[in-house]
């Protein structure tokens, strides 16, 4: 546990459930979880699909015991019976980061057959914040119906797709990016670079393109 829950008298912490599939990208569900571990008035609650424990080890190579300790809460994948299987279990945004294509599938028709996608269907049917961190390229028809479903449905579909306007300096400035604005997305707003415009932006031009020019 990273955080001791708030008094009885004091207002309730805001719940964010970050939810991570077997898709590439596990850094940016981590990276969520990393972010909000600073936040004392938010309280996480986190889901990792088998596959998702496959990739974290692949791409990360982080043990599941360092994982688990960055939320306050971890459920098992498939414990239906949840608190997060309930719309009477109040939370105020859920993000799936990444977001496999199977698990966007399941989302898009309401299958809710694992925790991850029942909550999924949970935040929706409640009209609560959900955001799709879809990754794969290139997209099949079959992606882009089950996108546009789930955006009809209230969810945001959020690609990662790297920014480089604000000349990144290394991948990890690169994830920061967007995983602040992910963060955004689900209603919690952290210090983060705002673009400024062209003219501003050519008063300082990064010195790695002027050294190349």
């Amino acid at each position: 546990m990273k955080k001791s829950s708030l008094t009885s008298n004091s207002p309730r912490q805001r719940r964010i459930v970050i939810a991570i599939t077997g898709a590439t990208g596990a850094c940016y569900g981590v990276r969520c979880l990393e972010l909000l571990q600073d936040q004392p008035e938010v309280e996480t609650h986190l889901v990792i699909s088998p596959a998702g424990w496959l990739n974290i080890q692949h791409e990360l190579a982080r043990s599941r015991d360092e994982i688990r300790a960055l939320a306050d809460t971890v459920h098992a994948f498939k414990d239906i019976g949840s608190t997060l299987a309930s719309g009477s279990f109040p939370i105020d945004a859920m993000v799936v980061a990444p977001c496999s294509m199977r698990s966007l599938a399941s989302i898009a028709h309401g299958l809710a057959d694992n925790l991850i996608t029942r909550a999924a269907d949970v935040t929706l049917k409640e009209r609560r914040k959900l955001v799709l961190v879809v990754r794969e390229t290139p997209f099949n028809l079959a992606h882009l119906r089950n996108m546009t479903a789930a955006t009809e449905m209230g969810a945001v579909v959020f690609p990662p797709l790297p920014a480089f306007y604000f000349h990144p300096q290394n991948v990890q400035e690169l994830i920061d990016h967007s995983v602040l604005r992910i963060l955004a997305h689900a209603g919690v707003e952290l210090p983060a670079p705002e673009w400024q415009g062209l003219a501003e932006a050519a008063k300082n031009p990064s010195p790695n393109l002027s050294e190349s020019r």
